[in-house]
């Protein structure tokens, strides 16, 4: 039994749920991070296991490792290749016009010592590429689902920022910081095909941060 939940594991992978709050690598300052439970992860193989891809310390959900150098490269491939298939939820601090769309924005990386970096629309940008799907609004914020396309850095935030005229809730960059303990995102499912057997397929419960917004029966991920 380990502390971090399980939802998918073989011979070359586990997919955890990773808690809302964990970094995957260790900050600056130090602290705590998704490495000091790699050991307790490798389940009884020699390896500790892998991350194959990143998700920001406040998002929750399913999280790829690898538990061996050959099935790290086969899946860096697949996601270079976009072949793995993502879905979040989110919930955006306010309404949002319309049932679903997709958003096509390019993306660069900017950094200034007051506000230190993140993430703006540019022209000359890196092209970006969300599909998304109004779920369910209550209370003044809406829940959407995320299909993001591409997997830039701090995709899914910028684009609701940009594209809703709001943030995630609790969106300290994007948005206004306030309305939740953390900016709410939730990598929801994760399915990675394989060459010669079955794809790996992961759904991660809903967290109950989201529940207590009153978004319990969703329809998402499917």
């Amino acid at each position: 039994m380990t502390a971090i939940p399980i939802l998918f594991e073989d011979g070359e992978a586990i997919v955890i749920d990773k808690p809302a709050g964990l970094p995957i690598e260790r900050p600056r300052a130090g602290g705590r991070s998704l490495e000091d439970h790699l050991e307790e992860l490798k389940l009884g193989f020699q390896r500790a296991p892998v991350p194959v891809h990143r998700i920001d310390t406040d998002t929750s959900g399913c999280l790829l490792l690898a538990r061996n150098p050959k099935s790290l490269k086969r899946f860096n491939a697949a996601f270079e290749a976009r072949t793995v298939e993502k879905v979040y939820l989110g919930v955006v601090a306010g309404p949002v016009d319309g049932q679903d769309g997709t958003i096509a924005l390019s993306l660069s990386k900017i950094s200034s010592a007051d506000k230190g970096w993140r993430m703006i629309a540019a022209k000359k940008g890196k092209p970006s590429i969300t599909h998304w799907r109004k779920l369910d609004e209550r209370g003044g914020v809406t829940l959407v689902e995320f299909r993001p396309e591409t997997g830039r850095t701090h995709q899914i935030r910028i684009h609701a920022a940009e594209a809703f005229g709001h943030a995630l809730l609790g969106d300290p960059v994007y948005g206004t910081g306030k309305g939740a303990a953390r900016t709410m995102l939730h990598a929801l499912t994760l399915t990675v095909p394989r060459e010669g057997k079955g794809p790996i397929v992961a759904r991660a419960p809903l967290p109950a941060d989201f529940a207590a917004l009153g978004f319990v029966d969703v329809d998402a991920g499917t």
